[in-house]
């Protein structure tokens, strides 16, 4: 498809038609094609790392998805472009990716990102990217305003009961675990960098979780939502039902991935003192 899809068959029709392939180059190129074109954007520095800007208001730090294998900010900018269409302001900042760069190598990007920006940030990030956040919030304290993921992979151990499920378009647990195997080789499922489930989740900011009621990574999100509130923080969460993963890469073919944005957007201006909140 030489466009962006315009309606939610559109969408369908173009995952049914995308092989991702094996290699990495090969999924790299595929989930391009997948994503489609994408709007502009503005090209700035965190420091040592490279990143794309959008939109106006306050600054939502935005950590991209594809696994740690795939995706870049220039393939999420049409995600981006919706959140900024709440009043933010979405800067996406690359990573290095697996498995050429291993972890840590993706955390030290984020955190270097994080560090080059001044005072209390709100951080976010589908996918990959939401456990991405959620280790960077982790790794610095007190940093994160506020934490707004979109279906992030919080534990490889077991817990979660939806990864099984054959009902996600977008994701299936083997391939979820092939690119975990690429991106955390050897890291044991019980260490909290991979399984943040798992980890000290006492000093959270105020999280909002968005979910897809199909994916396999659902049970990741809830479990998630249970153990943070249960530890302090505070929580808002929405599920919407018959969706799969990542529906929100596409906000201008789904309206419901447009509504999801637009409730981070809203958090993100409520934490910013600029809004009324959820």
């Amino acid at each position: 498809m030489d466009r962006r899809p315009r309606t939610f068959g559109d969408v369908v029709a173009l995952i049914a038609a995308t092989d991702l392939g094996d290699s990495p180059d090969e999924m790299r190129a595929g989930f391009a094609r997948l994503a489609g074109p994408q709007p502009g954007a503005e090209a700035l520095r965190l420091g040592p790392v490279e990143a794309l800007a959008v939109g106006q208001g306050p600054t939502l730090l935005w950590f991209h998805g594809g696994g740690y294998v795939f995706g870049a900010p220039g393939t999420h900018l049409a995600l981006a472009h919706g959140l900024a269409a709440g009043n933010v302001r979405v800067v996406l900042p690359g990573y290095r990716l697996a498995p050429e760069h291993p972890w840590p190598a993706m955390l030290d990007d984020a955190l270097a990102a994080l560090d080059a920006l001044d005072g209390k940030v709100i951080l976010g990030g589908d996918s990959a990217g939401g456990h991405l956040a959620l280790n960077v919030a982790l790794q610095r304290p007190g940093r994160a305003a506020g934490l707004a993921l979109i279906s992030p992979n919080t534990d490889r151990t077991g817990r979660s009961t939806t990864r099984g499920r054959e009902t996600d378009l977008m994701n299936d647990d083997a391939t979820d675990a092939r690119l975990a195997a690429m991106a955390m080789p050897g890291m044991a499922p019980e260490d909290p960098a991979a399984s943040p489930l798992l980890a000290d989740l006492s000093g959270l900011p105020p999280l909002h979780l968005e979910l897809a009621g199909d994916e396999i990574l659902l049970d990741d999100g809830l479990l998630l939502a249970r153990a943070a509130a249960l530890a302090g923080a505070r929580v808002s969460l929405h599920v919407t039902p018959e969706m799969f993963h990542l529906f929100p890469l596409w906000p201008d073919a789904i309206p419901e991935g447009q509504a999801a944005l637009a409730r981070i957007a809203t958090f993100a201006r409520r934490l910013s003192g600029v809004g009324p909140g959820l």
